[in-house]
């Protein structure tokens, strides 16, 4: 063959794994309309083209083009199915709670972020879309109303464009209404608000924290530190004023299992533990309803509830990506995963999953 003809091959045989993996990031990340079989056509005949090129055309281009097939191969199986051991039963009971009777939880919902399952956990399919729940929920309590997390704010665009290229490119949001318009619309005052407790700093978590000035954010320590020196992620929660920080200890004992924890107003209603892995301060919020029904609120823990129902953790790419300590996060799973078979009826909502949320009402207009 020709050195005319033999260039081409060549640089294919280069390009085609990065292309596979491009293509496998963004069919991830964004749900878009890539074909799927193509992919599959395409990841097949990389490693094949590549082994071509190694035999009739040059070991250097072929073998260059081996390891790179190679790598590729690696970062496919990260999203396979691979369940964590199951940690020890938990056989504890319930902690008692006191929640008064006029405690309710609202979900807010400010928009949506366009992934896969894929992209959430590993095992979940590329073909599999999911509508990443971008939400608040209220805390209706009458020693003081308590928002968690905010979901997207009015400012979002402008919040976006302090993120990274590689990160925007991946991607794809849709907003509804701020969490502080939708407390307007029901006729509730956002500035009497008790405080936003967060399970974490991320920017989508803290996007509508502008909207509603003046009310404290509780975080703990930790997550006080990642906020000054967590980089692009925390660059929206840089932009709240010091002073609306108010660091809260986890000055009560052990909880379902965790070591410590903080009982908000002291009659076991709302309890935060820490779960630290996503972020050094990320926690999980526990609510007793009056009904009896008790919610856990577990943050980015995981994305979907998969992730603790199947014991799997986020594929590697994203974990390198989104968490600061993947072996934290992965004891969190486990705990949590036990947590559920101990207690089938604790709904899990995690922050990003619409399944949980869906467990809550709607907060009513005027």
């Amino acid at each position: 063959m020709s050195a005319a003809r033999r260039w081409p091959l060549r640089v294919a045989a280069l390009v085609a794994p990065l292309v596979v993996a491009f293509a496998a990031i963004q069919i991830a990340s964004r749900g878009t309309a890539i074909p799927i079989r193509a992919l599959q056509l395409l990841a097949l005949g990389a490693p094949a083209l590549a082994g071509y090129v190694f035999a009739r055309h040059g070991r250097w281009f072929g073998g260059g083009a081996l390891v790179l097939n190679a790598a590729l191969g690696a970062l496919l199986l990260s999203f396979c199915a691979a369940p964590l051991p199951a940690e020890a039963p938990y056989l504890g009971d319930l902690p008692p709670a006191t929640p008064p009777p006029t405690l309710a939880v609202y979900q807010l919902p400010t928009g949506v972020n366009h992934r896969t399952a894929a992209f959430a956990y590993r095992g979940g399919g590329f073909g599999d879309r999911r509508d990443f729940a971008m939400a608040a929920a209220l805390i209706v309590h009458p020693r003081g109303d308590l928002l968690i997390d905010t979901g997207f704010g009015r400012d979002l665009p402008r919040q976006v464009a302090l993120m990274p290229w590689r990160f925007r490119i991946v991607t794809d949001y849709q907003t509804a209404t701020p969490a502080a318009d939708q407390l307007v619309a029901a006729g509730r005052d956002p500035a009497r608000l008790a405080g936003i407790l967060l399970t974490h700093a991320h920017w989508d978590h803290v996007s509508g924290v502008a909207d509603l000035p003046g009310v404290p954010v509780l975080v703990p320590a930790a997550e006080r530190a990642f906020i000054d020196g967590g980089g692009w992620i925390t660059a929206v929660a840089r932009t709240i004023p010091p002073a609306r920080l108010a660091i809260y200890d986890f000055d009560g004992g052990p909880y379902l299992g965790f070591p410590r924890s903080h009982d908000v107003y002291g009659d076991g209603a709302i309890v935060v533990v820490p779960a630290p892995g996503h972020t050094p301060g990320s926690v999980i919020v526990f609510v007793a309803l009056p009904d009896g029904r008790r919610l856990a609120f577990v943050g980015d823990l995981v994305w979907q509830r998969e992730g603790i129902t199947a014991r799997a953790e986020r594929p590697w790419l994203m974990r390198r990506q989104a968490d600061v300590d993947a072996a934290a996060v992965r004891a969190g799973i486990r705990h949590m995963a036990a947590l559920a078979a101990r207690f089938p009826a604790l709904v899990l909502i995690p922050a990003h999953d619409q399944r949980g949320f869906a467990a809550l009402p709607r907060l009513p207009d005027r």
